[in-house]
This record gives C-alpha cells, sequence and structure tokens, in this order.
C-alpha cells in the first residue's frame, strides 16, 4: 500500500524589539529510500533570507538560513509531499546468526557501525546496564527480535509521556529517575540500553501521523497515539538480514509502520533538531517561540 501525506511545519520566532539573526540550521526535508520517496518540497522564511542546502555527516539534508535585516519575527514554514509505502515482508526478518541474542556483527559492519554502538553517556553504577538486562531470559536463549519488542512496549507501557517545555533531551538515568520523559527521551533511553547490550542504534526525528487529526475526532483509547500533530522522535536498530529496523517505544510501534515520517538521522539527539540557530539583539527582547505542525493523509491507494 501507498499512502500520501501533506506536511506542514511552523515555526514563529518573537521579539520585543528589532533583531538581526545568524544563521540557522533547518533539517526539514525527508529521506528519500525504499519505503519514503519526497514528492516536493518548499521552504519560506520571513523576513528574506540567503538559503543554502548541504548534506550533513549523516546525509541528511540540512537547509542553512541566515535571515537579512531586522525583525521583531522570524517565521520559517518548512512543507513538503511525501509517499510512504508499507513494506510487504514480514518485520525482523533477521539473518540466522541474529536469531538469538547475543549476535556478532560481521567485521565490516562493525567498522561502519561503531559510532552507533558506542555509549554516548554516562552509567558509572552500571544502573542503565542493568535495566537493560532484564529483558534478557534466565531460563533459555533470548530471542533477539522479543527482546527487542519487550523493550519497546515496556516503555510505553511503564513509563509517563509528559511534554516538556524547555529544549534538550533527558538523559537516560534522569529518564529511569523520573518515570516520565518525551519521545526524545524515550527514543534515547532505549537506544542507550540496547548499545549496553551491544546493539547498534540511531536517532530519528520526524513527524507521526494520527487519523483523529484528520477527523477531528478522539476515540478516547488507552491506546490513542502520543506525539502525533507535533515533531516525533523514535530510533532505529541495525539488525543482521534486517538493516534500520524502527522502534517507537513512545507508542510501541514497529518497523515499516507508516504512520511514522522520517526526516533526519543521528548518533544522539543534540544533532537532530529541527531548527537551531541564534540572534542578536538586547537580551531581555526574545519573547519566546510557538510551533504547529500539519500532518494530513492526502491519497491511499494499493
Amino acid at each position: 500500500m501507498h499512502v500520501q501525506y501533506d506536511i506542514t511545519h511552523t515555526t514563529c520566532y518573537r521579539y520585543s524589539s528589532p533583531v538581526t539573526f545568524g544563521e540557522h540550521r533547518v533539517m526539514f526535508r525527508p529521506r528519500d529510500s525504499h519505503d519514503q520517496r519526497v514528492l516536493a518540497t518548499d521552504l519560506q522564511v520571513n523576513p528574506d533570507a540567503v538559503v543554502r542546502m548541504i548534506q550533513d555527516p549523516h546525509s541528511n539534508s540540512v537547509a542553512l538560513v541566515t535571515p537579512l535585516g531586522e525583525a521583531r519575527e522570524l517565521q520559517i514554514v518548512c512543507s513538503f509531499t511525501i509517499e510512504h509505502a508499507r513494506s510487504p515482508y514480514p518485520e525482523l526478518q533477521l539473518s540466522p546468526s541474529a536469531l538469538i541474542f547475543p549476535f556478532a556483527y560481521s567485521v565490516e559492519e562493525r567498522f561502519d557501525l561503531e559510532h552507533y554502538m558506542r555509549p554516548h553517556h554516562d552509567d558509572p553504577d552500571g544502573v542503565l546496564t542493568h535495566w537493560a538486562r532484564q529483558f534478557m531470559r534466565t531460563d533459555g536463549p533470548t530471542g533477539t527480535r522479543d527482546l527487542l519488542l519487550h523493550m519497546n512496549q515496556f516503555i510505553r507501557d511503564h513509563f509517563g509521556y509528559a511534554q516538556r517545555e524547555q529544549e534538550g533531551t533527558q538523559t537516560p538515568l534522569q529518564t529511569l529517575q523520573c518515570g516520565t520523559g518525551t519521545c526524545r527521551d524515550f527514543a534515547l533511553l532505549m537506544m542507550e540500553a540496547m548499545r549496553r547490550l551491544g546493539v547498534a542504534t540511531r536517532f530519528v526525528s520526524g513527524y507521526l501521523y494520527d487519523q483523529a487529526l484528520d477527523s477531528g475526532s478522539d476515540s478516547g483509547s488507552g491506546d490513542a497515539t502520543v506525539g502525533a500533530g507535533t515533531t516525533h522522535a523514535w530510533l532505529q536498530a541495525y539488525l543482521p538480514g534486517a538493516g534500520w529496523v524502527t522502534f517507537d517505544p513512545t507508542n510501541n510501534l514497529l518497523g515499516g509502520s507508516n504512520q511514522l515520517i522520517r526526516v533526519g538521522v543521528a548518533r544522539d539527539p543534540s544533532q537532530a533538531s529541527p531548527i537551531s540557530g541564534n540572534w542578536f539583539g538586547p537580551a531581555d527582547a526574545y519573547l519566546g517561540m510557538s510551533a504547529t505542525v500539519q500532518v494530513r493523509r492526502v491519497t491511499a491507494a494499493s
């Protein structure tokens, strides 16, 4: 099945007096792949700006935006249309060598995956490592697929989702301690836990589609989709035979779910901010920012 989506992401920064702007990095163009095709993109900036497109070290498309002149408001509107194809093949169709955990990557894979295998956050007392190992069976072999699915669902079932105004991402230890977090926090927790078990993982940022947003209804179900209508984050784990496999612990989604619209990948959340930049003016001029995301399903075809 092929599904088409229109996405519009509007970000507005407001100031009490005119300010000038430095370069802003805008990660908005989705990644083309066998399961996702970009049909159209558009980037509108007010005030006028010089825009350059580059690829970062992870091959993400990044717009370098330098607004011209002074203004009390900076508005960046990113819009695009994509076609999403759901894979007809079974999820997690692993190589025989990777069916039972732990498994070993080939020498060539380890060279390429080194930065995605090394933990990026401290665990001095082994708390995160101990938490990760609870998903390994003690009464027999542990299936790789079962371990990943169990951890993905456990985070959704046992941690509370809480939106946070502050920028940045909690450390995995902070998320374990408070038991709540955002989608970015949950993705990082599972990433770092899997890295401590020897699995390569990477952070993914993008958008999440929820049919209720189109209809304006809410089913009131306890399984309601969390994170739709805003930017969203999840992770991918590299598994021999399956490649980069998607896991969304916020919603317990797996693999080629056509609800997830991939924009950027990185080894750490700090490298995948949708928009980052600076401005120059009075220290108290900044009034705040607002962001809105519209994800609309356009067509579906077999």
